[in-house]
């Protein structure tokens, strides 16, 4: 509340001021974590996070580590490890990559921050995927940058097209697209020459890529494509969290191209110092340990047959296994056209967090859910039972 002139004024909500939503994945989790305190088993397929620790070499690194104090890095990050990584996209993907070029970040979170802040002016404008990550748009919205969303559709396996993006800017021109494959929440993943005309085409346009390859290795149909292949004009943004399962150490990297390098070390200087040095330490470790990492995804690989098939069973549709990262996005409107209900009853009736499509398509996600098979084979065949004695309740009361 405020006066003016005498008169007491309300204000709206910052939320509604800045295009703000809630996190709902988060929210979800919340709730779980309140109900396990009171003695509720939950089958937590929720959020994107691996069961498993990071490599056992990981933690011993930093054990030895730990007595010797941490300091702050160059704001880079370690040259050892922008070295490390610019050796693992040569050994993986055929690009040679000079560490200078590359940032050193807290997650994948703060190279989405930096990447902004560095490649586009006040008025820039951002354009996105719908379905995506809900943090993309809640940044841009928080920063003050205009946003472009592009829908895809199960039609197409939710990939994003060199089509779409022509399309979508000529409807309304944007400088820059954020574009991740594999995706989040659809699990999506574009061919290698399906990338190539993407980075082709906003660089005809002249909108700067940002792509999102958090995703990277975990890919079912093949090896991961990397927007550098192409070219060096994108900027690219990935993370240890996932493939390596080092979600809570906060710790990821960009590529950045030549015009962008000094800018974002400034802003890295003045907005985080450094990412975490245990942390760097630790992913240095993680980059070798390749066969660990793939023996978590030949986990999730049968996790993603046993939870398609359940799903399909129960009588979800559009459930074909995801191309990669490790959920599925399930058409939920058999049984509901508000799956934000639908999530919280299965949660406390049945123990399953899952979490509602709103929280990744504002507009069109009520029919849908998305559920993460990143947890064990046991969780997610607990919850498929679970589910099937859910859903036939009268409770779910009629579609509206």
């Amino acid at each position: 509340m405020t006066y003016a002139n005498g008169i007491l004024k309300s204000e709206p909500a910052m939320d509604e001021i800045a295009g703000l939503k809630p996190f709902h994945a988060m929210e979800i989790l919340a709730m779980a974590k309140a109900r396990e305190a009171h003695g509720h088993s939950i089958c937590h397929l929720e959020l994107g996070e691996p069961a498993a620790p990071p490599a056992p070499r990981v933690l011993e690194a930093v054990a030895r580590a730990l007595p010797e104090g941490q300091p702050y890095t160059h704001a880079k990050g370690q040259l050892a490890l922008r070295e490390a990584l610019a050796g693992y996209y040569e050994s993986q993907h055929g690009v040679r990559v000079d560490p200078e070029n590359i940032i050193v970040t807290m997650g994948s979170s703060a190279g989405f921050i930096l990447a902004f802040l560095a490649g586009f002016g006040r008025d820039g404008t951002i354009a996105i995927t719908r379905p995506s990550y809900p943090a993309y748009l809640n940044t841009l919205h928080g920063m003050g940058l205009g946003t472009v969303e592009i829908e895809v559709s199960a039609a197409n396996g939710w990939r994003l097209t060199a089509a779409d993006i022509e399309a979508a800017f000529a409807k309304q021109p944007f400088d820059g697209l954020l574009f991740a494959s594999p995706a989040n929440p659809t699990g999506a993943a574009v061919t290698g020459e399906a990338l190539r005309e993407i980075v082709a085409t906003c660089r005809r346009l002249g909108v700067r890529l940002i792509s999102d390859e958090i995703y990277h290795g975990l890919d079912y149909r093949g090896p991961s494509v990397s927007a550098l292949e192409f070219g060096r004009d994108a900027v690219v943004v990935n993370s240890f969290s996932k493939y390596h399962c080092m979600t809570g150490w906060r710790i990821g990297w960009m590529v950045l191209p030549d015009d962008l390098v000094r800018r974002t070390e400034m802003l890295q200087q003045s907005l985080f110092i450094s990412a975490p040095t245990l942390s760097q330490i630790a992913g240095r470790v993680a980059l070798g340990e390749r066969d660990y990492a793939e023996e978590q995804k030949a986990r999730y690989a049968r996790n993603r047959e046993i939870l398609s098939s359940g799903l399909a069973a129960l009588g979800f549709a559009a459930t074909a296994p995801a191309d990669g990262a490790f959920y599925a996005y399930a058409d939920a409107s058999a049984f509901t056209n508000d799956t934000m209900a639908f999530c919280k009853g299965l949660l406390e009736t049945a123990g399953v967090a899952a979490t509602p499509g709103v929280d990744f398509d504002r507009s069109g996600g009520q029919r849908f859910i998305r559920f993460s098979y990143a947890g064990s084979e046991a969780t997610i065949v607990e919850a498929l039972e679970r589910m099937a004695r859910f859903i036939p309740q009268p409770s779910l009361g009629p579609l509206s």
